[in-house]
């Protein structure tokens, strides 16, 4: 299980800032949709050089002409590329195609999708590498998360892993963990705490006992 901070709400000094406060307590960091299309694909080209050990998510949010929206990415230093699972096939296809190309990994985000299970499974024969299950900011405002899709998802998908985003916090994480995603994705969690560090700190203590616990069961 690892640990995504995502960043949505900030400058590229600021995410500099940001991620050398928590970098030693989080395995990859999102280069969320607000700061792309604030800063363009710059911003994933610094942060992956000033951080070259992390793994490094542009959230493109993909919906047409993947193909050339991954290369673009990737040429940027992106690891991870995200596509929207209400894509058509052809474009989710062509997404992976490059993919694999580039060397990098393909995010089906589903949010929007309505018919979660069906197309998980879809998603999983297009040989994509992550569906994540995602509470978008809008639903989270009126009290909905994404734990019933992620043991939807979970029960379906035989080859990708699975990830969870939307509103997860200290004090949801728990419930979180007990669902075995292969990634945990924080925003708010992390950049709205006071203390940045230890709130990164206590969230990989937790996601890593869950893990070391999870594998323990089932030995």
């Amino acid at each position: 299980m690892k640990l995504q901070l995502a960043l949505d709400l900030v400058n590229i000094p600021e995410a500099k800032k940001l991620i050398e406060e928590v970098e030693a307590h989080i395995d990859i960091v999102e280069i969320g949709t607000p700061v792309v299309i604030n800063e363009g694909l710059r911003a994933v080209k610094e942060i992956k050089e000033a951080f070259p050990d992390l793994k490094v998510l542009a959230d493109l949010k993909v919906m047409d002409a993947a193909g050339y929206e991954v290369m673009k990415a990737s040429e940027a230093g992106a690891d991870i590329v995200t596509i929207l699972g209400v894509a058509e096939d052809m474009t989710i296809k062509g997404a992976v195609e490059e993919a694999k190309k580039q060397q990098t990994e393909i995010l089906v985000d589903m949010i929007g999708v309505k018919d979660i299970e069906g197309r998980a499974k879809e998603l999983d024969a297009f040989g994509v590498d992550y569906i994540c299950v995602h509470t978008g900011y809008d639903l989270q405002a009126v009290g909905k998360n994404s734990f019933e899709d992620l043991m939807t998802i979970k029960r379906v998908v035989k080859n990708a892993k699975i990830a969870v985003a939307g509103g997860i916090k200290l004090g949801t994480l728990p419930e979180v963990i007990n669902a075995q995603p292969d990634l945990v994705i924080v925003g708010g969690g992390i950049t709205g705490s006071e203390n940045k560090q230890a709130a990164a700190a206590e969230m990989q203590r937790l996601i890593r006992q869950g893990s070391s616990n999870h594998e323990y069961e089932r030995v």
